[in-house]
């Protein structure tokens, strides 16, 4: 969870070095390795008290574990954008399992978001499923690329002197101002 906290949009980057992509029908969801498309970037809204995380794309639509099978006799199934009906729908909510510096998402259902290659209709599909080997534990990781930081304010609390204090006279408390991403040096400001 701790590696979404700092930012307000990011890149989800397979071990294959493809990136998560909302396609352009508005439903549908790939991997590409054209990380500069604006539709690879995801909004992350972060829930702690439940450990949850939803990623909502550029289209305004969230990455939803579906009920729709790949295909016959698959048991994986696939990975769309949909607009929740309800606020408590649990398809767009994913754990996030922190692995290193790379992070698993599962699904409230107990499934794995996960990149699929291999020969069409199967090549750069997303899709969710509890793996069955052991050896396809590392494809289910994914690096985090930190498109736009989240801005917080640092000094959220305000100093004060005790009664003792011999300058009681003067004011308890001291001015706060946020940091701010400065998106042309790449850097905070205050």
């Amino acid at each position: 969870m701790d590696l979404f906290m700092g930012a307000t949009k990011i890149r989800l980057l397979t071990y294959k070095d493809k990136y998560l992509t909302a396609e352009d029908d508005e439903e549908s969801v790939s991997q590409n390795r054209d990380g500069s498309s604006e539709n690879s970037v995801w909004i992350v809204e972060c829930e702690e008290k439940r450990n949850i995380v939803r990623f909502k794309s550029r289209f305004g639509k969230y990455l939803s574990a579906s009920n729709v099978p790949i295909g016959h006799g698959h048991t994986a199934k696939k990975v769309l954008q949909i607009l929740p009906e309800k606020r408590t729908d649990i398809s767009v909510e994913w754990e996030p399992i922190r692995d290193g510096f790379q992070v698993r998402l599962k699904t409230l259902m107990g499934d794995f978001l996960r990149p699929n290659g291999g020969l069409p209709p199967y090549r750069n599909v997303i899709t969710h499923d509890i793996p069955h080997r052991p050896t396809t534990k590392y494809k289910l990781l994914w690096f985090i690329e930190v498109v736009e930081p989240r801005i917080v304010n640092v000094f959220k609390f305000q100093f004060r002197r005790s009664k003792s204090d011999d300058f009681s006279s003067r004011s308890s408390s001291l001015n706060t101002r946020p940091f701010y991403w400065d998106k042309v040096r790449n850097r905070f400001l205050i």
